[in-house]
């Protein structure tokens, strides 16, 4: 199991008390996992998401400001560019366009994203024969 987790402040919607939240993305059994919870120490209100689909987007912009980013690594520089395209391509679900974009990011180190997400993205890739690794810059 991958995963980042983060804690921080917010204004209860109930009372407006400050309430402690915490987050976290999780790579189990070969999917992406996310929740959010907070709970009022004024009123008692709690609050509990979690999902499977897309991250929310504050959630993953504190993970990333808390973590760092993690970037996605080609371990044979020489790998077979029309096969990690195609991997790419498959992963996305997106056009050739977009393959081709991601490419290059690939290829010049600058794809980055929560140390979970580019975690499967390595793995994906490792099983389509591209050998790739999830690390820190």
């Amino acid at each position: 199991m991958i995963y980042e987790s983060v804690e921080y402040p917010s204004a209860c919607e109930a009372c407006g008390a400050v309430t402690e939240c915490s987050g976290a993305q999780v790579l189990l059994d070969d999917g992406l996992r996310w929740d959010v919870a907070s709970s009022c120490p004024g009123c008692g209100q709690a609050f509990i998401a979690c999902g499977r689909a897309d991250i929310p987007a504050d959630l993953r912009d504190r993970l990333l400001t808390e973590h760092g980013p993690t970037r996605l690594e080609i371990v044979d520089r020489s790998a077979n560019s029309a096969l990690l395209m195609k991997a790419l391509r498959a992963e996305l679900a997106g056009g050739l366009h977009q393959a081709k974009e991601m490419l290059q990011r690939v290829r010049a180190g600058g794809h980055t994203g929560t140390l979970p997400e580019v975690e499967l993205l390595a793995r994906r890739l490792c099983e389509a024969g591209i050998q790739a690794r999830a690390g820190r810059p």
